[in-house]
């Protein structure tokens, strides 16, 4: 029999006469309506219960919806109130924390309350582009890789401009530090880091972008700064150009600071660091995250066993480099050569490595800088380097 020769309620109504006649069994009758034996028995079940009227399609809405209490719903929205503007997956964890053995509002619930009250704005969808992190490593314990960058710049009310700057801990997400600098100079970028190496220690790696005062275009993109990270057994680590999701991480936890910088700028800088103290203290200690099961950053972080010198120490190469010094005009003398390696390394040891016929390479502790070939010796017995 057809189906579609008569409308569903007259289907259902010759299905249940078929059935009560026995004209086939109950799999056979099935298999002729095109049905489930669980819509035949449950079409049977109605019929029984409440004869053709129980046969209409019924709604599927629930019959009862329980509210949320209003003191839950009005704690959600001062919960949401709060320094960083915490979302549904947060608030969760706080209500749990606060209301203890009281149910607890689901994720969408909370979601649904704030939209309601027009706390939620709605965000158009980046399409996530695939990092290209080959020599990018990421890290599981606390001090394998720090991060840091300048979450952008403004000018406080007294007109002076500021420039954050941010580092954090990569594996525990702990905001090491957040301070307010008049600008991107290598001296004021030292002492915020010279701070941050006495009170936390030193990590293995540092990863930022190729701005100021962490690259350069010289000799394997060093700056001052990363020069003087080397020394300290410090690897410098630099994103790609135009790939900042490379680091996205600090990038994440730059957005949550951008929320809390929409409000007006601070009357001046003091003012201003006190801001992003309070800030620093709620990411740590109070915002649970959730790539960390919805833990603090602060319960996730320790210092580094690596202390910071009281004196830098001098690089150390393989026995099978050959080493020169950098003098003040960026030049090595090497074999009555003289190799241009950068002015920025003036001062500092270098090593060299054969790598072919003629063919070398200098190093500055782990970073390559270039080769030369001492076959090409140029006018005056004078090289420079080849990146």
């Amino acid at each position: 029999m057809p189906w579609k020769d008569v409308k569903p309620m007259d289907e259902k109504l010759l299905f249940i006469a078929d059935h009560m006649r026995q004209t086939a069994s109950f799999s056979q009758l099935c298999q002729q309506y095109g049905i489930s034996r669980k819509t035949g028995y449950k079409w049977i079940e109605r019929y029984a219960q409440g004869g053709i009227e129980a046969l209409n399609e019924q709604s599927r809405k629930r019959h009862t919806q329980e509210r949320t209490p209003y003191a839950i719903e009005h704690l959600i929205l001062q919960l949401r109130s709060q320094q960083g503007t915490p979302g549904p997956k947060k608030i969760e964890v706080m209500l749990a924390e606060r209301l203890q053995q009281q149910d607890v509002p689901s994720t969408t619930t909370i979601y649904n309350i704030l939209k309601r009250a027009g706390r939620i704005e709605p965000r158009r969808r980046a399409r996530r582009v695939q990092a290209d992190a080959s020599a990018l490593h990421s890290a599981t314990q606390p001090n394998e890789l720090w991060s840091a960058d300048y979450k952008g710049q403004f000018k406080t009310s007294d007109g002076a401009w500021c420039y954050p700057l941010t580092v954090m801990d990569h594996a525990s997400r702990y905001l090491l530090g957040c301070q307010a600098v008049a600008g991107t100079h290598h001296d004021t970028a030292r002492r915020a880091f010279e701070r941050l190496f006495r009170e936390y220690g030193l990590p293995h790696r540092i990863r930022t972008d190729n701005g100021v005062p962490f690259a350069t275009t010289g000799a394997g993109g060093l700056s001052r700064l990363s020069i003087w990270w080397i020394r300290l057994g410090i690897l410098p680590e630099r994103i790609a150009p135009g790939k900042p999701q490379q680091n996205g991480r600090h990038e994440r936890m730059h957005r949550t600071l951008k929320r809390m910088l929409g409000q007006p700028a601070q009357a001046n800088m003091r003012q201003q660091q006190k801001h992003l103290e309070l800030f620093r203290q709620h990411y740590n200690e109070q915002r649970p995250h959730e790539g960390l099961q919805q833990q603090r950053p602060a319960a996730c972080y320790q210092p580094s066993p690596r202390a910071y010198p009281s004196r830098l120490h001098e690089l150390e190469y393989p026995s099978y480099f050959e080493q020169a010094k950098v003098h003040g005009s960026g030049v090595i003398y090497w074999r009555s050569m003289t190799i241009y390696v950068g002015h920025l390394l003036q001062g500092e040891q270098v090593g060299i490595q054969a790598v072919g016929d003629g063919v070398w390479m200098v190093h500055f502790g782990p970073v390559k800088l270039g080769q030369f070939d001492e076959h090409q010796v140029g006018k005056n017995n004078y090289l420079s380097l080849k990146v």
